[in-house]
């Protein structure tokens, strides 16, 4: 036993002297003395022991950004922080520099359905989860992997036995009543509406907000529901926060309307172009009405903003269908297509090994990690190449027409990447254009090179990503 810890538990034991007798002190001193019982001052998240959070710079720019979207009750067995630790070189491996974590706060027990977006507590973290030591902990790990942190935000209501409803019913919407109402038209009658017209609670949002940037070191907000609050507030919100840190803060919207990128936000959703691809694989639209979606949406972007989009996310994967569901055996190349396009990709937990059937955040839901590893390899390659290819992040987009595959070319000073997807469950025969006829390229699938012809056959689903 060393001098250091001999002084450590000398006070330990005057202080105890009026509750244990003689016996249970040595028998504490002998468990002390041989390392085990008490935690020595190394042990994280055991009592007398804060968590200090490591200084971290390195928020990744816009256009290198690939977000995972955790589901803290599907991702680990444990549905808790440290499952997560546990396998976050899993999200690394998938090329993320952004990790995104579903609400964790203590949730609502008033007309509840378990939601984590019922919020009792901004300032807490659900025991279910864990400890805010255990939250600091994560973003130390995810920062050592050069990963930012966000958390979900969920400004719009609360949960019924919130304190605020008893402390300040004014912060909230009322009926011609006077009564506290649920947000109209959501069907949402588990959380209460909080009243935007009110400064003070606009304050205390800010503050709890702030609250995570300083006490917790995280990097930014995933917001919630942002369209159904006054745009003037989260104007107010993002650059008063902005001012708690060096850092350049994330700030994702849950949100469609060109004011979220006025009001600070750097990304908001790609609701349109999820929705057309969908109908592309599911209802035979032309694979190139992409293209037109996807300049719809950026019509309305600042050229240092950003479309956020996916396949999948918590709420699709929840309540409407799974990738595969949606799909088929076309979910990975539907994900090629959506990552390889301009905009930043997100990947939701699961969705990288096909997980069958929905996944709830209600309830405890874990995920299967080994079914489709072949579909994990494919994901993990895909990132891997991506990442590595400036064209994507940089380039401009070229796009061509043709009705049963996506197909476009993103070029950057010497650097081309084309990407081709059948988006149909059967064999095509893709006529190329001019400029692409007699071309060569290295396929990075199959690691060979490729000679384009007049045409190129594509099987069933098949997608290609060449470069030269």
């Amino acid at each position: 036993m060393g001098i250091a810890r001999i002084i450590l538990v000398i006070p330990f034991l005057f202080e105890s002297m009026n509750k244990m007798n003689l016996g249970t002190l040595i028998l504490v001193f002998a468990l002390w003395s041989c390392g085990d019982g008490l935690p020595t001052p190394d042990d994280n998240n055991q009592t007398g022991n804060e968590v200090v959070i490591e200084p971290f710079e390195n928020i990744p720019e816009l256009n290198k950004m690939v977000i995972y979207e955790v589901n803290l009750r599907a991702f680990s067995n444990s549905g808790t922080i440290n499952g997560l630790i546990k396998d976050l070189d899993h999200i690394q491996d998938l090329g993320v520099n952004v990790v995104w974590i579903m609400p964790l706060y203590p949730i609502g027990t008033v007309n509840t359905v378990n939601s984590p977006y019922c919020i009792r507590d901004y300032e807490d973290v659900n025991s279910e989860f864990g400890t805010l030591d255990d939250l600091k902990k994560l973003v130390n790990e995810v920062h050592k992997r050069d990963m930012a942190v966000i958390l979900d935000w969920v400004a719009n209501h609360t949960a019924w036995d919130h304190p605020w409803i008893t402390s300040h019913a004014d912060w909230y919407v009322k009926d011609a009543n006077g009564d506290i109402i649920a947000p109209p038209g959501t069907g949402w009658t588990d959380v209460a509406e909080l009243n935007y017209a009110n400064d003070k609670m606009r304050e205390e949002m800010i503050s709890s907000m702030k609250f995570w940037v300083n006490e917790a070191g995280i990097d930014g907000f995933r917001c919630d529901a942002v369209d159904l609050i006054p745009t003037d507030f989260w104007t107010e919100a993002i650059a008063d926060i902005n001012t708690t840190t060096d850092k350049k803060l994330i700030w994702l919207a849950e949100g469609g309307v060109a004011s979220n990128f006025t009001a600070g936000f750097q990304m908001n959703y790609s609701w349109d172009f999820y929705g057309q691809i969908k109908s592309i694989f599911n209802e035979n639209k032309a694979a190139s009405s992409i293209f037109t979606t996807n300049t719809q949406e950026y019509n309305v972007v600042p050229s240092n903003k950003a479309k956020l989009r996916y396949i999948t996310n918590h709420d699709v994967y929840a309540w409407d269908e799974t990738p595969n569901d949606v799909f088929s055996d076309g979910q990975v190349g539907a994900f090629v297509a959506t990552a390889f396009m301009p905009g930043i990709p997100l990947i939701y937990d699961g969705q990288e090994v096909g997980s069958s059937g929905l996944i709830s955040f209600f309830d405890k839901n874990p995920i299967e990690w080994s079914q489709n590893p072949d579909i994990l390899g494919q994901y993990q390659m895909i990132m891997s190449t991506r990442n590595g290819l400036d064209a994507v992040s940089e380039g401009e987009l070229v796009t061509y027409s043709n009705n049963d595959a996506i197909m476009f070319k993103r070029v950057y000073n010497e650097e081309e990447v084309l990407v081709m997807v059948n988006t149909r469950d059967k064999n095509i025969l893709v006529s190329l254009p001019e400029e692409l006829k007699g071309t060569s390229w290295n396929n990075v699938i199959s690691e060979t090179k490729l000679n384009l012809g007049q045409d190129i056959s594509l099987s069933s689903f098949e997608y290609l990503i060449l470069v030269n």
